[in-house]
């Protein structure tokens, strides 16, 4: 222990020596990653939404699900494959929700951990995909027409394929031809009988109820003339809902615009053996089959029978003005159509209706959640729809309901620039107060988070929390030309101020986009500059900084506007627009860059602009970047400032004239964008004549194609001398160092790639991928970066959404991160049920009864009727049911089934969990986890087949011969009473010893585990506090 102590307190004294800081930068040190995610994520592509939980998904097309649940909580899954999703499904109330990829597999999420507990590959192609509200069974349809049954074994973390099936030839009535396949589209549970009827639409219009007890087609339409009548053309099933709380209406969209309701037959248990047909009722002349559209999507939502409505969406790649369309379903829809149309800015891929709570009184308010084909995100109230078709039945002249576009809520423009500083001097809040401040002053994304107080005002309503309470600082820059300060101690930003004066008299807003943001908080000095070539310097009131005792000792800290921030506010314009803005240490001088190729030297205290110079440049004429700087010039100390183009080009200026210190410039021989520039301190070593070392201040420069390192004092003579060098292999988008001073180099990637390199050497230390960085869900005009000194990045693309990314292992910048991402409500849970395997001990009511024994005479969200708890099946009855094998299964299908299940004949003596001082490997503690799964699998496996085994031995015929007349009769009395046989129990007791054993040493494992977790905790706190003890020796 006193050798890494020892190690530590050298570590942290080490001073800058001729390595440079890259023995400082280790591999173990760094951690790139996401730490949170915020807004709608790139590349959306489908909805899904919980009603009990109040929990909204959307999937996007490169693998990745996005959480919304209640109070502002937010979380993001990512799949281990870049694909897209094609169906997404909450287990209601349960935490799980599945999602079905392009591959055909299963994945099972659970949300409360935020874990993918199981994946199911599904042999043949999914096309739809149904669960049973009151049990852990699924239904899966596929493109040969046949309906598979899976079980969800939650307490296992697996699916079960069951043997129970619903082959075509016998529900759809006829084989498929060779060729041609007709495949099982729509799958439906019967809502007021989910667990006794399913109904299945084929892709060919055929609609047939299935009785599940009895394994055969109740109703159908593929008998007389129902069919042949809406089939005067070619068409295909593409969409259909349920349309009624009972389950007798069903609505059914076809790939030429048709929509149809057709009367699904409700047979009663006593005259099954009728022959029912499944009707049409009328069709919907909506404008989609004029246009050629298909429809999409088909939603309902149950309104007591006068006001319930259907939700139509059009499938087409080009913008339409029929695309969603809102038909009042009632007495009077077949004589008379009324319907809303909602015209949008794009066309969409997906709808869905959520529900939540407002004020004190619960009130609930219902939501229409739109997905646009650009990942934008439209909600409306739906009860501004239902009441605008109501009022069309008495002719009069309802307003029109009115959308809103789900952006960011930080500011009421576009984000244009940012800044970010970490660490800054606060007193932080007490985490009840932290909670209270959250609750009160968070931002909600969508427009029915919005909470109400006690005193019935809005609890989002604009109002600030004090600097003080700040202990990481984001400032925003705006279209409107509004600057915004948000504190970014979390990951939900709490607003601090909001500036928007222009000068000492005119508070109105500019208007003008602001292009680039300087700040100093030591001096509590901001400077800005927008587009029009408006340079601002605020000096802001050192007592909104100031350390409170109270949140609330700040007065004037909750009003709304510039005045309780802003002391002071001057003026100047420049030559173009501005890109970059620099100040010496003291804040005497500015230096500002403009899109025209001007460099502006200003005296703030004028403000007065001390000289302008122009740099021509052939390619690109913005300036990206200025440095104040003292070097030698020709044996004398000179003051310089460096200036950066945009199309790399590296410049000298004497700072008190302005002039060049020389006419040649320096570039890259193949210049590319340059994106960054920083002037590296003393951070390289030149050897004199006599072989003594000299530190040499040099410049580092980051293009799109490269990274460099010039010798400044070279460089300010117009000598190009390239001290370290590299190329990328991908473009690179952005770039910054960390630390102070600097000692690493963070890159970004278009690929989604992150590296962190050494300075000066360049050398690469650590690098990683974030999927939300690649640019084929990101366009790069749309990002905007900005980074603290202690390598913490917050992304901003356009509106939708705010990324949080870390890059040092254990830098813990944000607090309540797993509060903000807990979007699972444990209580409700608790109070509603879990699903699991079911109990033996409860075999009469199940082990579902409890999840509905509080909502007996309660409709679900879209209005749909619960099975009663009196009349459906148990779980236990089901699961008799799906377990059985009801019709024959050819000898193809029966192998392929036997290789998924048992791809290796398993044995007891094959799992060996050996003790962890035998697996001291690299990556023992990372498959760690994996393995114990993998080992759980096989246990399960192995019951199973003693399982079997015990059954097989069941049947074998007791034998008259004279040497087992003694033990025959002991067997069957075992038998009788449920005990093994003496010719079982040998086998079944060596196979429960070695399971115990196995148990056993998992058990010792988790143990040791969790000493080499707190014992590495303890590490890492002594580490930092003989960290901070040498930091502050060194200090002294």
């Amino acid at each position: 222990m006193s050798v890494f102590v020892k190690k530590l307190v050298e570590k942290a004294s080490l001073k800058k020596q001729h390595a440079g800081f890259s023995d400082n930068l280790k591999p173990e040190d760094l951690h790139p990653y996401l730490v949170f995610h915020y807004g709608i994520p790139s590349g959306s592509i489908l909805l899904a939404y919980d009603s009990i939980q109040q929990i909204l998904a959307i999937s996007t097309k490169d693998g990745q699900i996005k959480l919304f649940g209640k109070d502002g909580s937010q979380a993001l899954l990512e799949s281990s494959e870049t694909i897209p999703s094609k169906f997404l499904l909450f287990i209601e109330n349960q935490g799980i929700l599945l999602n079905v990829n392009v591959k055909n597999h299963i994945e099972v999420w659970d949300l409360d951990r935020k874990f993918l507990s199981a994946i199911h590959h599904f042999e043949k192609e999914i096309t739809s995909f149904a669960a049973i509200h009151t049990g852990p069974y699924m239904y899966i349809g596929d493109s040969g027409g046949d309906v598979s049954v899976l079980r969800l074994h939650q307490d296992q973390c697996r699916i079960e394929l069951m043997k129970y099936r619903i082959p075509f030839s016998a529900s759809h009535g006829k084989i498929n031809e060779v060729g041609i396949d007709i495949a099982a589209k729509v799958v439906l549970p019967q809502p007021t009988a989910e667990t006794k009827r399913v109904l299945i639409i084929y892709s060919d219009g055929v609609i047939t109820l299935w009785s599940i007890e009895e394994s055969k087609v109740i109703c159908t339409n593929s008998s007389g003339t129902a069919l042949q009548s809406t089939y005067q053309e070619a068409k295909k099933v593409t969409s259909a809902c349920w349309a009624c709380p009972d389950g007798t209406k069903v609505a059914v969209g076809y790939s030429n615009g048709d929509i149809f309701l057709w009367n699904i037959p409700c047979p009663s248990e006593s005259k099954t053996e009728q022959n029912f047909q499944v009707t049409p009722i009328y069709k919907l002349n909506l404008g989609y089959k004029a246009d050629k559209i298909p429809i999409a999507k088909l939603k309902w939502a149950d309104a007591d029978g006068k006001s319930s409505r259907l939700y139509v969406l059009g499938c087409s790649d080009s913008h339409s003005a029929n695309m969603l369309q809102v038909v009042l379903l009632n007495e009077q829809t077949e004589t008379r159509t009324i319907k809303l149309g909602l015209h949008l800015s794009e066309s969409l891929i997906d709808m869905e209706i959520t529900t939540s709570s407002i004020g004190q009184d619960k009130h609930r308010r219902d939501s229409l959640i739109l997905l646009g084909r650009s990942s934008n995100v439209f909600t409306y109230d739906d009860s501004s729809i239902e009441r605008y078709l109501v009022q069309c039945q008495t002719k009069s002249s309802p307003s029109l309901p009115k959308g809103e576009t789900i952006n960011l809520p930080y500011g009421d423009s576009t984000i244009t620039v940012t800044k970010f500083i970490t660490n800054t001097p606060c007193t932080p809040f007490s985490s009840d107060e932290e909670f209270n401040m959250v609750e009160k002053y968070g931002l909600p994304l969508f427009p029915f988070e919005k909470r109400l107080v006690k005193d019935g005002s809005n609890s989002n309503s604009t109002a600030f929390v004090p600097f003080s309470k700040a202990a990481n600082l984001f400032i925003t820059g705006h279209s409107s030309g509004a600057i915004n300060f948000w504190d970014a101690s979390r990951p939900l930003l709490l607003p601090l101020a909001s500036i928007t004066q222009q000068s000492e008299n005119d508070i109105s807003i500019s208007g003008v986009p602001l292009t680039a943001l300087f700040f100093s908080y030591e001096s509590n000095t901001l400077v800005s500059g927008d587009q029009s070539g408006t340079v601002r310097i605020y000096t802001l009131k050192s007592e909104a900084f100031a350390p409170q005792t109270s949140f609330l000792s700040f007065q004037g800290s909750t009003k709304k506007g510039s005045n309780h921030v802003v002391r002071k506010i001057k003026a100047v314009k420049v030559n173009g627009s501005v890109l970059s803005i620099n100040a010496t240490e003291n804040l005497k001088h500015l230096a500002v860059g403009s899109d025209k190729g001007y460099v502006s030297l200003i005296d703030p205290e004028g403000p007065n602009i001390l000289y302008q110079k122009h740099f021509a440049s052939e390619l690109c004429t913005g300036i990206i970047s200025m440095h104040f700087e003292t070097c030698s010039f020709h044996g004398f100390e000179k003051n310089v400032v460096i200036v950066a183009t945009k199309d790399s080009s590296i410049s000298a200026l004497d700072k008190d004239t302005g002039n060049s210190l020389s006419s040649a410039v320096v570039r890259p021989n193949k210049p590319s964008t340059a994106l960054f520039t920083r002037i590296l301190d003393g951070n390289d070593i030149s050897i004199n004549s006599d072989n003594s070392a000299q530190k040499q201040t040099s410049l580092l420069l980051c293009s799109e194609k490269a990274v460099y390192v010039y010798s400044l004092s070279h460089l300010v003579q117009g000598v190009k001398k390239v001290v370290h060098k590299k190329k990328f292999t991908s473009s690179c988008y952005w770039a910054s160092t960390f630390g102070s001073p600097d000692i690493g180099l963070i890159l970004l990637f278009s690929s989604g790639k992150i590296e962190i390199r050494s300075l000066p050497e360049l050398s690469l230390v650590k690098e990683s991928s974030i999927r939300l960085l690649t640019f084929s869900t990101f366009r790069p005009s749309d990002i905007i970066v900005s980074s603290s000194n202690d390598g913490e990045l917050i992304i901003v693309n356009a509106d939708k959404e705010l990324l949080f990314v870390s890059t040092l292992l254990h830098n813990e910048a944000y607090r309540l991160l797993e509060t903000v991402s807990q979007v699972v409500n444990r209580d409700l849970i608790g109070d509603q049920g879990l699903i699991c395997s079911p109990s033996t001990k409860e075999k009469k009511k199940g082990i579902f009864s409890s999840v509905m024994k509080d909502n007996k005479s309660i409709k679900s969200r879209n209005g749909l009727d619960f099975e009663n708890e009196d009349s459906r099946l148990s779980v236990e009855e089901l699961s008799a049911i799906f377990s059985a094998v009801n019709f024959p299964i050819d000898r193809e299908t029966s192998e392929k089934s036997t290789r998924n299940e048992d791809d290796v004949d398993l044995d007891i003596d094959d799992i060996d969990i050996e003790d962890p001082k035998e697996k001291q490997g690299v990556g023992y503690s990372a498959m760690a986890g994996l393995n114990r799964l993998n080992i759980s699998n096989k246990f399960q496996a192995i019951k199973g087949k003693i399982k079997n085994a015990k059954v097989k031995n069941d049947k074998v015929p007791v034998t008259d011969e004279p040497h087992e007349e003694k033990t025959g009769a002991v067997d069957q009395i075992k038998k009788k009473y449920g005990y093994a046989t003496s010719g079982e129990s040998g086998v079944a007791n060596t196979a429960k010893t070695k399971l115990s054993e196995n148990l056993k040493k998992l058990q010792g494992i988790n143990m040791k585990t969790t000493e080499m977790q707190d014992t590495a905790r303890s590490f890492s706190s002594m580490a930092k506090e003989v960290l901070r003890f040498a930091e502050k020796e060194k200090g002294t």
